[in-house]
């Protein structure tokens, strides 16, 4: 019997690593997408972010009734509630508006470079502010995936130093990572109470209200109306980079945990990197190969390793 249960444990975590695999790659096509449409469109970065979260809408709003309906969950407190909303206000709101700023002044390798310091602020806030003891393979892979984007992102100052916007974009997008990194830690410990699907229709349900509300108060519309390249790059991002990969993170959060799936996402620079010199056309340095061997490596660890589990 508890080789069964074993073999189910393995299971599943496996089945989560690759869920929260999935959704990191998908959510690597996001800075691509944006600057694409910088290039290719007039847009601005407020303007974008809405156009992303009105195609995006009529889904979260599906999975809000889809959870409403759920008879087996227990009432939500008004408590969860806020937490809910803070989270989406933070994880979706916010850091998104960072980063799509912050994606204006600075290439798209580099950008997913300084948002995947967001692993190491989680595993802090879960061993700081939760208490959670980390194991020895987290420990790790920590250690090895950070030396590699410390690594590829010292090749990008090399080649993008020169811009003078450089250093706004590189701290509005670590601004992107902290508060990425609170919803990540947050939502690992509401999910198991609240549901998977209810967390997320809402979360983002409240982030798209924040973006809106700041779009209105803006009070520049007329973009919109200017060009129907803008709402396919918006579509892009609502389906390919938004809806998809925010269900496959909340459900590898619920099977393994808010560590794991920091550490498992950590093949999203690799990722970026190879589309923004494939599509992009941006520079592949020594050093960017070195670090994402290493990033490669730390991935490869805690996958290896089935029983390390967050607690």
């Amino acid at each position: 019997m508890a080789a069964v249960e074993t073999q189910q444990q393995r299971r599943l975590l496996l089945t989560g690593l690759l869920i929260a695999l999935l959704g990191s790659l998908l959510f690597s096509t996001k800075a691509i997408i944006v600057k694409k449409a910088f290039a290719d469109t007039q847009v601005d970065a407020t303007t974008l972010l809405t156009m992303r979260m009105i195609l995006s809408l009529p889904f979260y709003i599906g999975a809000a009734m889809l959870a409403g309906r759920q008879s087996n969950r227990p009432v939500t407190t008004r408590r969860q509630w806020g937490i809910i909303v803070g989270l989406g206000l933070v994880g979706y709101y916010l850091s998104s508006l960072f980063d799509f700023l912050g994606l204006q002044y600075i290439s798209a390798g580099l950008e997913r470079l300084i948002l995947f310091l967001y692993p190491t602020f989680t595993v802090l806030i879960n061993r700081y502010v939760f208490k959670q003891q980390l194991l020895p393979m987290h420990k790790w892979a920590l250690l090895l995936t950070y030396m590699g984007i410390g690594l590829a992102y010292f090749g990008e100052i090399r080649i993008d130093s020169s811009n003078p916007q450089f250093y706004l974009g590189s701290f509005l997008v670590f601004l992107c990572a902290i508060t990425f990194s609170i919803y990540i830690a947050g939502s690992g410990r509401i999910i198991p109470v609240v549901g998977v699907t209810r967390f997320t229709a809402y979360a983002m349900l409240s982030a798209t209200a924040g973006i809106f509300i700041h779009f209105l108060i803006r009070g520049d519309y007329h973009i919109v109306q200017s060009s129907s390249a803008m709402w396919g790059y918006g579509a892009l991002l609502a389906m390919v980079a938004t809806v998809i990969p925010t269900f496959l993170v909340s459900a590898a959060l619920k099977r393994v945990g808010a560590s794991n799936v920091a550490i498992v996402s950590s093949i999203g620079p690799v990722s970026t990197i190879l589309q923004a010199h494939l599509v992009l056309g941006e520079r592949i340095s020594g050093w960017q190969v070195a670090g994402t061997v290493l990033v490669i490596v730390g991935v490869w660890l805690i996958g290896r390793k089935p029983h390390a589990v967050a607690a």
